[in-house]
């Protein structure tokens, strides 16, 4: 499996770069990893199922890349792949060539086939969550793929917005699950269920999670908006793949769950309700894409109520109607892409006759629309008998429930009726619309799923047969029902005639009919969302007005007396706690004359009437901070503080360059200084006396005793860089990525006034006369040189770099690593910048920050993937010995590729620092100066 999702993963980056070369042929390339994945499902299904396999993702906290493929999730992956590879080839023909946007498009939605194809698969709550998100993200990507298009950017958000509010419902619910079970293993999970304690609460969470995905109401808003986007995604996203996702997570949790009886109650009611007013609601819409999709927000709501009865009759009949929904609701929205480019239009208002003009077009969307309306010999109408039939019997909720059904599948009908007509009918005499020519790679896709409709139904009890180990793990076997071509049983027989004559009678009654469906309007779901957002925008606005005044002091005032709170609190409520072992003042006789200067720095701060005084003040009790790690025998963090210290100042001494050298009266404190100092005392009473109380109540053995033999194990001899490379590698990797964001969203406020930028290299005028020499190769103009600072950058700067490569080599056994390097590095850079000016910044690192940045990344990516390839375990590092001649032994790892990768980020982010708050801000003082 995992394969497979790397392979989904390689193709989805490298698709800009694909369409680039190739064009919208790029899409048949992309097309590939699905079908590779077809492929799979289909050995696996021939072999035997299930298939699983697991690694090692973090053991210490029981987690791992599980994954496992049983009926239903073979037939899960079989809808994602292959449909997945139709609809990337008929994207090949959608799009025009040259179409902006469309390398993002092919990698956004190659990376969704990816994403879907682990949720399916997934045995592990944590990793079907992560797959979940990935989903969530990429299908906003896809919504939004128009950027100029207002409704495809409201669409987006609001997708987003529901379904990520029910996803992280839905992870709380899974830790409950998991905690209370004892294991985050779906599989286990299902054949041993938790019950009791906090299992109600989780249960209801995940309910929530997964009724938004797939769009049951009151969620079902989002899914009709989404069809902003373009008709492959509809026909992927909005039909086969994500809006499955809900429904195949209330399959997957209902033989452990489904017997719950608000568990029950909850799906069924919700699904029911969903089906008639999703189904309703499209008798009233005159665009064909928004005809569907409410149509399918009413399929969805009945396969929430087949899955939610949990018996094994229902069971069997939500898994056909899966099946059968995936290809008709497919088939029928590559249909209607058809039709808006041939035609111009998709409103029904405007076409007319199109059986006409387009025979075979309207040959596919009959046998479609037929097997989602139930007509016989169809796959539809064999899983419409087979619901009917495990819905009967029992007391009056199920009879409310098939009547209910039954009534939804006649909306069915009816609105499939409205399609056909609308689309390819019209009156006698008038002419047809005129369709402009379209290729075979757009026709083949819609006309392959359409022809499985009766083909599968031929096979309906193989089918079946197959779906039997997954419904026999439901406990309750329902009334007893049957997959066949033709069932013959009398009753769900003239229930599927009833729902057909219903469906014709609603159809006829036209325009009535769709006035009545006006009535929906009062319990729009839609219309809600918004007044929702709107109320809350205008809370947000006050309570911003409120807790948000801009200034800094203010803030920092509360968190202070938050924390002070905190702590009376617990003094007043908490347990009483006394400081156990005897608190040791000094170990060395450097360290009390080190902290003697650290605070009187610290009260010296406050009197600063300079701004630049005040930036050093503070950078010199970051030093004196250093001073102290160095003095416990903490050489490692020392470094690292002096470094992070040393760029935080020429930081500070950039910014200060726009803000006057002293402070004006109205930005004087308006907080009394004594006021200050109280409080500033009281935190620190707090902060000491926490952390006193916290090392004096540790009952175990401190884990730093404990990395001595992991240090060991992973061949380095300094244990802090091991512990930052190897043991902790998963943190360092998150850390270094949020640092990336965090770098360019403050960076990219500098430049809010420009849409792009480049560093810029010294204009043609910028020339030096010649026949002399110049210690750097731009200088800043003559008034503002210094000759010594010159000088000084032109000697250390290959230094520094050489020390950055030394510290970068030596971290793994001594003082040093990836992350001193990278600043060492970015600290050369800032004394070229400093001698030369933002035009010797250009000369000095040529490369932007952006690649420099991403590359370490990948980099860092790279060696958790060959760890996982290799070792059976992301990050696992592996080494190895060479004798180079000339050198000698050189000691290789893994975790070298990894520090690169640290390296190359750090670098990078002091670039994008020096281009912001150096180059930029210098050109935007230019500029002022010379207005």
């Amino acid at each position: 499996m995992e394969p497979l999702l790397i392979l989904h993963a390689v193709a989805a980056v490298c698709a800009p770069a694909l369409v680039r070369r190739l064009g919208r042929d790029a899409f048949l390339v992309l097309a590939l990893p699905p079908a590779c994945g077809f492929a799979y499902t289909l050995w696996a299904v021939v072999t035997g199922a299930p298939v699983s396999s697991r690694h090692d993702w973090a053991p210490a906290l029981g987690m791992s890349l599980s994954f496992r493929a049983d009926a239903l999730g073979l037939l899960m992956m079989t809808l994602v792949t292959g449909i997945g590879a139709l609809v990337l080839l008929y994207c090949s023909r959608y799009f025009s060539a040259g179409e902006d946007g469309l390398g993002r498009f092919g990698g956004a939605l190659t990376a969704f086939a990816g994403a879907m194809l682990g949720l399916v698969a997934a045995d592990d709550l944590l990793l079907l969550y992560v797959f979940w998100e990935l989903t969530t993200i990429f299908s906003y990507l896809l919504i939004g793929q128009d950027p100029a298009s207002r409704a495809g950017r409201r669409a987006a958000l609001q997708a987003l917005t529901v379904t990520t509010f029910g996803g992280l419902a839905m992870l709380a619910g899974f830790v409950m699950l998991g905690e209370a079970a004892g294991t985050y293993r779906v599989s286990q999970l299902v054949a041993h269920p938790p019950a009791g304690g906090t299992v109600p609460a989780a249960l209801a969470l995940v309910l929530t999670g997964a009724l938004s995905k797939s769009a049951i109401f009151p969620f079902s808003m989002w899914l009709p908006a989404a069809m902003a986007a373009p008709t492959p995604v509809s026909a992927y996203l909005h039909a086969a793949a994500m809006v499955k996702a809900g429904i195949y997570l209330l399959a997957r949790l209902g033989p452990a769950f489904g017997e719950d009886v608000p568990w029950r109650a909850a799906a069924v009611s919700l699904g029911l309700l969903t089906m008639v007013l999703g189904g309703w609601r499209a008798l009233r819409e005159n665009d064909l894409k928004r005809l569907l999709a409410y149509g399918t927000v009413s399929q969805l709501g009945f396969l929430t109520v087949l899955f939610g009865a949990a018996t094994r009759g229902t069971a069997l009949a939500g898994t056909a109607m899966l099946g059968a929904h995936a290809l008709f609701k497919a088939s029928l929205f590559l249909v209607v892409g058809i039709v808006d480019h041939a035609a111009g239009t998709r409103d029904l208002r405007a076409l007319s006759g199109l059986r006409r003009s387009a025979p075979w077009l309207c040959a596919v969307a009959t046998a479609s629309a037929a097997s989602m309306a139930g007509v016989p010999l169809f796959f539809g109408f064999s899983a419409k008998e087979a619901a009917f039939e495990s819905l009967l019997g029992g007391g009056p909720a199920q009879v409310v429930t098939l009547a209910g059904v039954v009534i939804g599948s006649a909306l069915t009908a009816a609105y499939s009726l409205r399609f056909l007509a609308g689309a390819f009918g019209g009156p006698p005499g008038r002419e047809p619309t005129p369709m402009a020519h379209y290729g075979v790679a757009t026709f083949l896709p819609p006309a392959l799923l359409a022809a499985l409709g009766p083909v599968a139904a031929l096979f309906a009890s193989r089918y079946g047969h197959a779906m039997e180990p997954y419904t026999a793990t439901f406990a309750d076997p329902g009334h007893e029902a049957h997959l066949a071509l033709w069932s013959g049983a009398p009753v769900p027989l003239l229930l599927s005639a009833a729902a057909l004559a219903g469906g014709a009678l609603i159809f006829a009654a036209g325009d009535r009919g769709a006035r009545a469906g006006r009535l929906l309007r009062t319990i729009d779901s839609g219309r809600v969302y918004w007044a929702l957002v709107r109320g809350m925008n205008r809370f947000a606005g006050q309570l911003t007005g409120v807790v948000q005044r801009g200034s800094l002091p203010d803030y920092l005032m509360i968190a202070f007396i938050t924390l002070a709170g905190i702590a009376v609190f617990a003094l007043l409520y908490g347990p009483v706690t006394t400081v156990g072992p005897a608190v040791v003042l000094w170990e060395r006789a450097e360290q009390p004359v080190v902290g003697l200067l650290l605070a009187v720095t610290a009260v010296l701060a406050p009197f600063a009437r300079s701004h630049v005084v005040l930036a050093l003040l503070v950078g010199l009790t970051g030093y004196g901070t250093a001073l102290l790690f160095l003095s416990h025998g903490s050489p490692d963090l020392a470094l690292t503080q002096l470094l992070v210290e040393t760029l935080s100042l020429v930081a500070f001494v950039l910014v200060l360059r726009r803000l006057p050298i002293v402070p004006q009266e109205e930005q004087r404190p308006r907080v009394p200084l004594a006021v200050r100092a109280v409080l500033g005392a009281v935190t620190g009473l707090v902060a000491a006396g926490a952390g006193t109380l916290a090392v004096n109540a540790r009952s175990e053995t401190p884990v730093g005793t404990l990395l001595a033999g992991p240090t060991e194990q992973a061949k380095a001899s300094n244990i802090v860089s091991a512990l930052l490379v190897d043991i902790r590698a998963w943190d360092t990797l998150g850390e270094s990525t949020v640092l990336v964001v965090l770098t360019l969203g403050v960076t990219s406020l500098v430049f809010l006034r420009r849409r792009t930028y480049a560093l810029e290299r010294p204009p043609a005028g910028h020339r030096r006369p010649p026949g002399r020499t110049y210690w750097l190769t731009a200088t800043l103009p003559p008034g503002e040189r210094a000759a010594v600072l010159e000088v000084i950058a032109r000697m250390i700067f290959h230094t520094l770099l050489l020390v950055s490569v030394f510290l970068l080599f030596t971290g793994h056994g001594s003082v040093g690593g990836g992350f001193a390097g990278g600043i060492v590095a970015g600290l050369s850079l800032v004394v070229r910048y400093l001698a030369g000016g933002r035009y010797e910044l250009a000369v000095a690192a040529p490369t932007g920050a952006g690649v420099l940045m991403g590359l370490g990344l990948v980099l860092s990516v790279v060696s958790a993937v060959l760890g996982l390839a290799f070792g059976g375990a992301p990050l696992r590092a592996f080494s190895a010995d060479l004798a180079v001649p000339l050198v000698g032994k050189v000691h290789l790892s893994t975790v070298l590729l990894f520090d690169l990768g640290i390296y190359l980020t750090v670098f990078g982010m002091v670039q994008d620092i020096l281009r912001s708050l150096g180059a930029e801000l210098d050109r935007q003082i230019e500029e002022e100066e010379t207005r």
